[in-house]
């Protein structure tokens, strides 16, 4: 695919973005089969289905453009899921895999936030205002999605880690 205006870069990244909200979703679901602290799972289970959510809303502003989806998988996202299930079978232990997975799905959460900042920049220079703010209410729930990972490492999972 040739990306041959400013417009079209903005919707080959919002078709990112669909792209990485599906890869996070079945991420998260392998995630919460896994965690043993069943604080960390239920946290896992609801960030799935609001990612789910998040994909949804980006398919919505996609077809107010007239476009589909997904066309392509994002490569970046796909390395760091792949990272992502190597921790978690290369770690011994409960609670290590446990702040393992929380470090991972973070990594993940930083990319979110990366890419739903970017796509909410092109939008506003596009002066596509209701993008915008659609695409900074996302921005916001990946950053509470990350503050949540953060507040269960620090009061539980990774002083379990660290114990054991």
């Amino acid at each position: 695919m040739q990306i041959t205006s400013f417009k079209d870069m903005y919707i080959a990244e919002l078709q990112e973005l669909v792209s990485m909200e599906d890869q996070l979703a079945d991420l998260l679901q392998r995630s919460a089969e896994i965690a043993a602290h069943p604080s960390l799972a239920t946290l896992f289970n609801k960030h799935r289905l609001e990612t789910m959510q998040q994909g949804d809303r980006v398919r919505s502003i996609l077809q107010k453009h007239g476009m589909e989806g997904r066309t392509h998988t994002d490569q970046s996202v796909k390395a760091l899921v792949a990272e992502a299930e190597k921790m978690a079978n290369i770690l011994q232990g409960d609670d290590l895999r446990d702040a393992g997975l929380i470090a991972s799905a973070q990594k993940l959460e930083h990319y979110e936030i990366a890419a739903y900042g970017s796509a909410a920049a092109l939008a506003g220079q596009l002066d596509l205002r209701d993008d915008q703010k659609q695409l900074h209410a996302l921005l916001e729930e990946e950053r509470r999605a990350d503050k949540l990972l953060t507040d269960l490492a620090k009061a539980e999972v990774n002083h379990d880690a660290a114990a054991a």
